[in-house]
């Protein structure tokens, strides 16, 4: 069983930055980030893989937003800069055992418990 907390989130203005944490207590195949505003399904943000680093990001946050980990703290990093209102979400933190597992929600076994993001306009 893997464990995962977050921390973070906050009410930033548009044009802010935030940078969410994601503690982990083991370490698995990859990491991501999703989102989820009310009323939306849940929406991929990003990955990065423990082994190598290698990142994946959707075009909607892409050159705004930087996943890292720091393997000796086991943790993982989401940078967000530039905000805009739609950003505004919950945040959570996911662990997949697979290494490369892609960016659909079902392939994340573990999740952390979610933190607010709110980018006012």
């Amino acid at each position: 069983q893997v464990q995962l907390v977050e921390s973070g989130g906050g009410l930033v203005q548009a044009g802010g930055s935030l940078r969410l944490s994601c503690a982990t207590s083991g370490r698995t195949g990859a990491m991501g980030w999703f989102r989820q505003a009310p009323g939306k399904e849940r929406e991929f943000v990003a990955s990065i893989r423990w082994t190598g680093g290698g990142t994946d990001y959707p075009d909607s946050v892409k050159g705004r937003f930087t996943i890292s980990r720091d393997t000796a703290k086991n943790t993982v990093y989401l940078q967000m800069n530039s905000l805009k209102p739609e950003d505004t979400a919950v945040y959570y933190c996911a662990a997949a055992m697979k290494i490369f597992p892609g960016r659909a929600w079902s392939q994340y076994a573990y999740w952390g418990q979610g933190t607010q993001v709110t980018v006012s306009s």
